[in-house]
């Protein structure tokens, strides 16, 4: 069988009538992954032992008619914690790291009834927009394996770009689940900050981090995002409200709606023109059934990639002084001193892009530089975070392009990171803010997919989801499978 032929709700149904089992899916997913990841490389280690033994646990139980979820596979990113297998942050530094308890995001998958089949690959740490910056492989995009599947979340989307699972978990600092959604034509969800624990989150930029799905679909991912929002205790930053059905009200359609498009986020000069069009074409269509299209402006938003790369780097130099060759990680052994073991271990045990990123926090928070730079971006921030309660006064939802360009290619901007960074210009201001935001597939650019970007208040992912869905059902974008170009 093939995951991108199904819903969620079709597998759930197989299961109910007993037509398929949860130990076939499992073994149908680990077989998809024998077929496919030598070319793609979405899997760094794979749990097929625990696996087939939760599924047939899970069909000798039974499976639950009202829990859509249940027996179904599910892959994790690789900085989301997984009690007895390996979690590295696609890092040298955590090589041979065995987490002893779940995350919370993954720990409300297991109490759902989901099934982890694996961990999957990323930019070390979380930290790059390719996942060219993993310590262990590469990963590359379903649709054309001479480019990237976006990143930092690469591995997740492009497991699920595949066929290998019907469902991965990601992870969005600056644009980490949206951008691999819209270069591999999937949904890919940030939440507000705070909807999901991020209790077991190897932390990046803490004030940025979210935990997010990618699915084939809008209402599943709807359905994931049920199963992992939520107040947790354990994090001091979890939202302490009600959590809504994420799926309720979404075939409301959007007639009525006012519908923002933010005029900074169409300049056709620094863009892709298919991108442009399609995104323009899938307004327009808004407009059909109903919507109103109002032109917003979002001014601060330019000051975004700065304040975004100062900020997060700060709070990354700060969350990664933990692995220091001491306590747990990786410990050089070629050392003389104490010193030795804090700076060789260090040196040896991140890759360029992190230390890259560790020098510029830590000069940014440094005594004379703090007030220049760090103080500074943070005050952007709250510009930009002004900007989008402003034009939220007035409209119900934004749409713009996620991403600049389609995939580029595999060391296409490895070597700039500058360029690499700019390729978060239209995804860091909804994180800097805090809001939601939903990439869905729009169209093709030069054949490959274009994705497109939903943003609404905060916490007010129903509207987010509900506006997706009604130009989900009136496209076939959803639908299209990747073509695996460039394969031998």
């Amino acid at each position: 069988m093939n995951f991108l032929d199904y819903t969620l709700e079709e597998l759930h149904d197989k299961l109910v009538s007993k037509e398929l089992t949860a130990v076939d899916l499992v073994e149908a997913s680990y077989k998809r992954i024998e077929e496919t990841d030598e070319q793609v490389g979405a899997f760094l280690a794979l749990s097929k032992e625990e696996a087939l033994q939760a599924a047939r646990e899970t069909d000798e139980k039974g499976i639950d008619p009202n829990n859509v979820l249940s027996g179904l596979p599910v892959g994790i990113k690789d900085n989301i914690l997984t009690k007895g297998v390996t979690t590295t942050a696609s890092s040298k530094m955590l090589e041979d790291f065995v987490p002893v308890y779940d995350a919370t995001a993954t720990e409300k998958l297991k109490g759902a009834g989901m099934i982890s089949v694996g961990k999957l690959n990323m930019d070390e740490f979380a930290m790059g927009g390719s996942t060219e910056n993993s310590a262990f492989k590469l990963t590359r995009n379903p649709w054309d394996l001479s480019k990237v599947p976006g990143g930092s979340s690469g591995g997740s989307a492009a497991a699920v770009a595949a066929g290998q699972v019907p469902v991965s978990l990601g992870s969005d600092t600056g644009g980490s689940v949206r951008e691999p959604a819209a270069f591999t034509g999937l949904v890919g969800v940030k939440p507000t900050y705070g909807r999901v624990s991020r209790y077991g989150l190897i932390a990046f930029g803490s004030s940025l981090d979210q935990i997010g799905p990618f699915t084939r679909t809008v209402k599943d991912n709807a359905l994931v995002l049920n199963a992992i929002s939520g107040h947790d205790p354990k994090d001091s930053t979890s939202y302490n409200g009600e959590t809504p059905d994420f799926t309720e009200g979404i075939d409301k359609g959007v007639k009525g709606l006012r519908i923002g498009v933010p005029k900074e986020y169409f300049n056709e000069d620094a863009k892709e023109t298919g991108v442009i069009e399609s995104v323009r074409n899938a307004l327009k269509l808004y407009e059909e059934l109903g919507a109103e299209i109002v032109e917003v402006s979002l001014p601060h938003s330019r000051y975004g990639i700065p304040a975004y790369y100062i900020i997060a780097s700060s709070e990354a130099s700060s969350n990664l002084q933990r692995f220091d060759g001491i306590r747990y990680g990786y410990r050089s052994e070629n050392v003389s001193s104490l010193e030795d073991i804090y700076v060789k271990s260090r040196s040896e045990g991140f890759g360029l892009e992190v230390k890259r990123r560790i020098m510029l926090g830590t000069f940014s928070l440094s005594s004379g530089f703090y007030d220049a730079h760090f103080k500074k971006a943070a005050q952007a921030r709250t510009l930009i975070r002004n900007d989008f309660d402003t034009v939220f006064a007035d409209v119900d939802v934004l749409v713009a392009p996620t991403t600049t360009t389609t995939a580029f290619e595999i060391g296409g901007k490895i070597d700039d990171p500058l360029a690499m960074y700019m390729s978060d210009i239209l995804t860091v201001p909804v994180n800097l803010a805090g809001v939601p935001s939903l990439s869905i597939p729009c169209g093709f650019s030069n054949d490959m997919p274009v994705g497109m970007q939903i943003i609404s208040k905060h916490f007010d992912e129903q509207m987010m989801y509900r506006v997706a869905y009604a130009f989900e059902k009136e496209t076939d974008f959803h639908t299209k499978k990747p073509a695996f170009k460039g394969g031998e």
